[in-house]
């Protein structure tokens, strides 16, 4: 049989997704059920437990594939980065309609009616898709009866010009293992959310990232000839340059997304955590 990476391919040895039928050994074989994600965030974990590990988080109006429902978790595949765990299974259901826009700004609020005095119902980070039914002066009316300030939406094929600058956003943000909100996010999770909004189609762990992404740029001692938006990899650990010198990343020294010299940084974590610099990617 073939050897799968279990992040990305839906296996166990009990169960599996029909389409593995073949390619992994499994008592039984299951056809996907479409649902999508109808909270703001929902924890994707390792095991179906609250107390496991955080691998990373699905957003409102992501689409998943169920391969299995049982005492309140679901076991499933995220149609975006094709990430496999458990989600809470109330935070699921079937028969939703696809977002029209996605929240644009850091977070915003789901009001009960046109007006931002009244409660919030929840909060959306980045990313977040809605089904807008129809807008109304300042709100957007959402198909489950929320309002959202009409200018944090853009429409769901409308993507940001610059994925830096998406990532500049989040400075401040606490680091969350796992985490993919502006609550609380990782180092490949922000690289992800960055690059999705910029309509780039990105794994989630940063192993894949590196895997995936654009082209290597040779790299010495000095560290020079980078350009802003290049991606600098470590074993377990990406990095984004806001310009040639300077290193935007999500980590566990400052548990912030932090900025600071590349080259600080770079002798830092080859004695202290992560090792040397494994590669450094460049987009288009």
């Amino acid at each position: 049989m073939t050897i799968l990476d279990r992040r990305i391919h839906a296996f166990r040895p009990d169960l599996a997704a029909r389409h593995l039928a073949g390619k992994v050994e499994a008592a039984r074989f299951a056809d996907a059920q479409p649902m999508r994600v109808v909270v703001p965030s929902a924890p994707l974990r390792r095991e179906p437990r609250p107390d496991a590990a955080l691998d990373t988080e699905a957003l409102a109006g992501e689409l998943v594939d169920v391969y299995e429902r049982e005492e309140g978790w679901a076991w499933v595949q995220l149609a975006t980065d094709g990430y496999v765990g458990y989600l809470p299974d109330d935070a699921l259901r079937p028969d939703q309609p696809a977002p029209t826009h996605r929240v644009a700004a850091l977070r915003t609020f789901v009001y009960p009616g046109p007006s931002i005095k009244l409660p919030p119902l929840a909060s959306l980070s980045l990313n977040a898709g809605v089904a807008v039914l129809e807008t109304k002066g300042d709100f957007a009316i959402l198909a489950d009866g929320g309002h959202v300030f009409l200018k944090h939406l853009v429409p769901a094929d409308r993507f940001e010009a610059d994925f830096v600058a998406v990532a500049e956003r989040f400075l401040g943000v606490p680091y969350l293992w796992g985490g993919k909100t502006s609550l609380g996010l990782d180092c490949s999770g922000l690289t992800q959310l960055a690059l999705t909004a910029a309509g780039i189609a990105s794994p989630r762990d940063s192993d894949m990232l590196e895997a995936a992404l654009g082209s290597p740029v040779p790299f010495d001692e000095s560290l020079s000839g980078l350009r802003r938006g290049d991606l600098v990899f470590w074993k377990g650990h990406v990095g984004i340059l806001t310009d040639p010198d300077t290193l935007l990343h999500a980590n566990g020294y400052t548990m912030t997304v932090h900025r600071e010299p590349l080259r600080e940084a770079r002798d830092r974590i080859l004695t202290k955590s992560f090792g040397a610099i494994t590669s450094i990617k460049r987009l288009g």
